[in-house]
Order: structure tokens, then sequence, then C-alpha cells
């Protein structure tokens, strides 16, 4: 099954259109995981399994791995990921952004070494550094055109051929890049006017959603610019706001994962 068959089935069997981000800071595990050599693999893994009934899909960010030298542990991960929740597209967040022969083996890594569905991607370097992705035909390229950060602005607004620049590449990714249907965009939450402008642009392209949450990006707003025309279209990613959910009273802190992306999965249920 492809990466863009599998999302349409999850949004459709999960009723849900919440990506849980998976960006573990060792400062904030629960104090039975501190000292644990395990601690990163254990701490997703049970953020997994919490709030894999609310999902419809799962982005480790690779980062926060690589900087702890556990990119074992995010093997393992992924690998529960896969094995446990097989209908939920996994998405290895990487931004990836190089030519040729790196290209080629950035895509193996997300694609053999973690076993991902999907991966995000730069597209600064143009189309060569692209198409190592695309020759997975199966797998979603998911390319970084209106990102949730202030500083975005510095280069997605310069006017290329009268149109800013990140409308050029939701264009390009739309009219050239997409030959077998594979890829998406990364469009913030933190700027819903900008959201449904790339949404006119591409059509039902899938589109990750990050800035809701602990960003501020507003979930009815989000849900208004961006949804399909069957209400559907988006992975809107949550992350710390999930992971690090303050425990209520006889809860621990997966179960306040739980809690809290149910809470935002019914927010956007009811956006749409």
């Amino acid at each position: 099954m492809s990466f863009t068959d599998k999302l349409q089935a999850a949004w459709n069997s999960q009723d849900s259109m919440l990506c849980v981000g998976l960006d573990p800071d060792v400062a904030k595990f629960p104090a039975e995981l501190r000292g644990r050599a395990d601690a990163v693999a254990e701490f997703c893994i049970r953020v997994i399994d919490a709030t894999a009934q609310y999902a419809c899909s799962f982005k480790p960010q690779i980062a926060y791995f690589a900087a702890l030298g556990a990119e074992d542990q995010l093997e393992q991960v992924c690998r529960h990921a896969r094995e446990h929740y097989p209908h939920l597209p996994l998405v290895l967040d990487a931004k990836r952004g190089d030519i040729g022969a790196t290209a080629e083996q950035y895509a193996r890594e997300a694609f053999e070494r973690y076993g991902a569905d999907a991966v995000t991607v730069n597209p600064y370097m143009g189309q060569d550094s692209i198409a190592p992705y695309l020759e997975w035909r199966d797998r979603g390229v998911i390319v970084l055109c209106r990102t949730s950060n202030p500083g975005g602005s510095d280069l997605q607004f310069l006017t290329v051929n009268g149109q800013p620049l990140y409308q050029h590449v939701a264009h390009l990714v739309a009219d050239k890049w997409n030959v077998n249907g594979q890829c998406g965009l990364v469009v913030g939450a933190t700027f819903p006017a900008e959201l449904a402008e790339v949404r006119r642009i591409v059509g039902d392209m899938p589109l990750l959603v990050p800035g809701i949450g602990a960003q501020g990006g507003d979930v009815d707003a989000t849900v208004k610019a961006g949804r399909t025309s069957s209400g559907k279209g988006m992975m809107i990613n949550s992350s710390r706001a999930i992971l690090y959910a303050k425990p209520q009273a006889g809860e621990d802190a997966w179960q306040a994962a739980g809690r809290v992306a149910m809470e935002t999965r019914d927010a956007i249920r009811a956006a749409a």
C-alpha cells in the first residue's frame, strides 16, 4: 500500500487528522525513566501505545534521537509502530536537503533503516535533490513549503515570478514533482491564511501541519483553512503538548498524553 493510500485509509478508519509528534526530551521524562539506557525508546513506545487510537499518524523527529546518539532507539520505536500499528503512517521528520548520491543515502536511511512511510525534505536545492526520494514510489515525500516558525518569512515570502516563494514551491511540487502522487507539503498552523492559499493551489494533496499545541496555532482556523472537500487532507501535528501533558489526579504521564491526544483529536473533529 502506498503512503497516500495508507494515509487516506487512516483518516477514514481513525476519523482523525491528529499526527502525534515524537520529540523526546530526556529532561522532561517521568522520574521512573531517569537514568535508564533505554529511556528514549521506552518513553516513545509508551506514548505511541497511549495515543494510537486517537491518531492518524506518528512523526518522530530524528534530531532528538541523533543528539543523544540514540538512533538505535529510534529504530526500535519505528519498528514498534510498524509492527503494532501498521495502519498508521510513520513520517520521519528529517528535513533532508542534499543532492545526488548523498540524497540517495538519506532516502535509504529514512525508508530502509527506519522503515518510514514518508520523510520531510527541504526543496532549497531543487528537483535533483528530491529525485532520489521520488524513486521510492510507494513512500511519501513531504516538502517544506510555509513553515510555522516566524523566521520562515525571511525566505518564504520573497517574491519569485510575482508570487511569494512558498506559493512557487507549492506550484512546483503540485505541477511538476508529484508525478507519482506521493508528495505532500509542510504548512504551518500558525499561518492559516497561507495554509488556505496552499490548499487552493495543490487541491487534495496531503498537508503536514505543525504549529498547534505548544506553538499556539488555532485548531479551528487550521481545519477551516486546510481541509479538503471531504473534510480531511491534513496531518495536524502536536508534539510537546501531548508528550509532556500535565497529569491529572490518578493519571500517569502516558495516561495524560492519551487524554490530551483524545482532546486534540476531538477538537479537530469538532472544527471539521
